[in-house]
């Protein structure tokens, strides 16, 4: 049991608080507040936060109030309630529509309360860790998967990384819960275009129109993309989202369904705007928002907003250190450095896009390729400024 966990007081009376504080607070790591405004302050400052014990009667938000908003801020907190005998029936209902997983009547001994927290303590570390052991494996291996892929097709995969770090800032501001969901769906938005055979994404790529019957089997790459993942555990939500990464917030677009709107998954929504972004600039600024607003319909206007503040004005991102290219052979690079030219061979064959932060996979192949095929050298990558006198 990690020694850090919090546990969360509630209660408007001071000298209550004051004792559960004084008789728990050697055994548990321990907060207080006075009122449910407050708590659920404390929750977002201070959180994770890993049990929560509540007052039922308090004024203005009362503790099924109070329950329910931390259920629906964090889903994985353990919620305890405390309630006198009148009460009852409204914690009892409480209870049953999930907002509180324990119930205590008032005076609860102090021993009981610790082993009431104990058991919060238990549940809360099996929950969260179960989650996190499947996250983990889950995306880690579907990395491995998008290494190799990327391999297979380095352009279609040369946004991903920049795009999932724009969905990953998005979702932060937008304090999504599973951000590890649209995360994958960001890897494997490309995933689909793999089994468009190459002349028609050449063609793509180049801008030119494409006859009707090549142009529906592009558009059809998401669903592609869905299908290649829809047996493995955990992807549902996720394939729904690749499905609809396309789909215009007016209803155009693919699939050719009646979906539209708030009924297209949130993270296609954010995926649409960011993926159009990429496809105009690498550094969103609002010369890049000016053109997505000549399309407006395309995309949820309230989103878009949302988007924009995340890159543009006192949203823009900061460079927390300054880069410098440099020109290095292709012993010299290293798993993580950024490519600043593309890495082709001397006839001219495409390894990997400018971009692309290099995965030891990739690395590998790089190495095993150039003792079998000379290579463009020297290679431009970027790095800190305060590290390239030692490359």
């Amino acid at each position: 049991m990690t020694a850090n966990n919090k546990v969360l007081f509630v209660d408007d009376d001071q000298h209550i608080l004051s004792s559960f504080k004084r008789r728990l607070g050697r055994r548990f790591n321990i907060m207080t507040a006075l009122s449910g405004q407050q708590g659920l302050e404390l929750l977002k400052s201070e959180g994770p936060i890993a049990v929560v014990i509540s007052d039922q009667r308090m004024p203005n938000m009362d503790g099924v109030q109070f329950l329910g908003e931390v259920k629906k801020k964090a889903p994985d907190t353990v919620r305890i309630m405390l309630t006198g005998n009148t009460d009852l029936d409204t914690a009892i209902k409480a209870v049953n529509s999930g907002s509180v997983f324990r119930l205590y009547t008032k005076p609860c001994p102090p021993e009981e309360m610790a082993d009431a927290i104990q058991y919060g303590l238990k549940q809360y570390n099996l929950v969260t860790s179960e989650r996190e052991l499947l996250e983990r494996t889950l995306a880690g291996s579907l990395k491995v998967l998008v290494d190799v892929l990327s391999l297979a097709d380095p352009i279609a995969f040369q946004k991903t990384q920049t795009l999932r770090g724009w969905t990953n800032r998005v979702a932060r501001h937008l304090e999504l819960e599973n951000v590890w969901e649209l995360d994958i769906a960001a890897m494997l938005s490309p995933l689909g275009l793999i089994t468009i055979p190459d002349d028609i994404t050449k063609q793509v790529r180049k801008g030119a129109k494409l006859k009707k019957a090549d142009q529906e089997i592009y558009d059809r790459f998401p669903e592609v993309g869905k299908n290649l993942i829809a047996n493995i555990p955990r992807m549902k939500e996720i394939g729904e989202i690749i499905l609809y990464q396309n789909k215009g917030f007016d209803g155009s677009g693919f699939p050719d369904d009646w979906v539209a709107g708030k009924d297209i998954p949130l993270g296609s929504r954010i995926l649409r705007i960011l993926t159009d972004l990429a496809a105009i600039t690498d550094t969103p600024d609002d010369d890049a928002f000016a053109v997505l607003d000549k399309q407006e319909q395309l995309y949820d206007p309230k989103l878009l907003r949302t988007v924009r503040s995340c890159f543009t004005g006192d949203g823009a991102p900061t460079e927390m250190a300054e880069y410098v290219v440099i020109k290095v052979p292709a012993e010299k690079l290293y798993a993580g450095v950024r490519l600043v030219s593309n890495i082709e061979t001397e006839d001219g064959v495409l390894i990997l896009a400018a971009g692309i932060e290099i995965t030891p996979a990739q690395l590998e192949r790089i190495l095993n390729l150039r003792m079998a095929r000379p290579l463009k050298e020297p290679i431009h990558i970027a790095v800190p400024a305060d590290k390239a006198g030692g490359n």
